[in-house]
């Protein structure tokens, strides 16, 4: 049976640490770290997930502050709202939470938020220092991946790993962070022809397709890790992932839950940034390069 990548108990650990050092050093800085988070639209699933960075943030000891603006907003509004968080002092982190409703276009809005604010790790600059291997907020899904891996005890170095997925939001910036971490790596989506012989050539597999079961048993190498991003409600009722969890835990030697293996780790990763920020702002050591190199 593979062993369980358990996201929810490493966060628990890593919540424990950026608590302690936010009680540490906030006589030091006179505040708490502060997050923003502007929330457009009804979108059912973005509300849970702003609810739970919200108690996210309660339990470390970072101030949340949420905007909720309709979705009949224009980009103007959005823009405004940004740019006031940008301005405000008490202000280290910012969350635009996607998907915006249709007609708003994400790219120039998370260009306008402050580089060194930016908790999501998605503004240009951000994945361009990723891209070159400078310091920055890093894409906070793909980080608590390889957090996960790093806990425990997988290292990238030497191996050949696949991404499935290349969207933005994880699968280039994964792929970036395991080359990094120098792995051989691979990057499929929706026109790689063969995608079994790809896949099963991984001693990786990390599978953000956003399709749910996509990956079964016959797709995975033995002894493979698999890192399965996806999360899906099942029509029945719970949850799946893009991996068909019951036949790849016979094959695979380690594999993340859904839920409770990637989802915790990318709210925590959201934390890590905002308080890096705010460490970097009053000179604070952090302890936390292991999260972030």
């Amino acid at each position: 049976m593979a062993l369980r990548l358990d996201g929810k108990a490493l966060s628990a650990h890593l919540e424990q640490r950026l608590s302690a050092l936010i009680a540490d050093h906030h006589d030091q800085a006179g505040r708490p770290p502060g997050l923003a988070l502007l929330r457009v639209g009804d979108d059912p699933a973005s509300g849970v997930y702003v609810a739970n960075k919200e108690k996210a943030c309660a339990r470390v000891g970072v101030t949340s502050t949420g905007v909720h603006l309709s979705a009949e907003s224009a980009a103007g509004d959005v823009l405004h709202e940004l740019q006031r968080f940008n301005r405000d002092p008490l202000v280290d982190g910012i969350l635009l939470q996607l998907p915006l409703p249709d007609g708003l276009d994400e790219g120039p809005l998370l260009t306008a938020i402050d580089p060194d604010k930016d908790a999501d790790g998605l503004h240009t600059l951000n994945l361009g220092r990723l891209l070159k291997g400078e310091p920055g907020p890093r894409s906070c899904t793909p980080a608590g991946v390889m957090a996960l891996l790093r806990s425990n005890g997988i290292d990238p170095a030497g191996k050949r790993a696949v991404v499935v997925g290349r969207s933005i939001l994880v699968g280039q910036p994964m792929a970036l962070m395991l080359q990094s971490a120098n792995a051989t790596v691979s990057v499929a989506h929706s026109r790689t022809s063969d995608l079994a012989t790809l896949t099963k050539a991984a001693e990786i597999l990390v599978v953000a397709a956003g399709r749910p079961g996509m990956i079964g048993a016959e797709q995975v190498s033995p002894g493979a890790v698999v890192v399965d991003v996806g999360i899906h409600r099942k029509p029945e009722g719970g949850l799946c992932g893009d991996v068909r969890a019951d036949e790849v835990a016979g094959v695979a030697a380690a594999l993340t839950p859904v839920p409770g293996g990637v989802g915790p780790m990318t709210v925590t990763m959201l934390l890590v940034n905002t308080v890096l920020a705010w460490c970097h702002r009053h000179g604070i050591a952090h302890g936390l390069d292991d999260l972030i190199s």
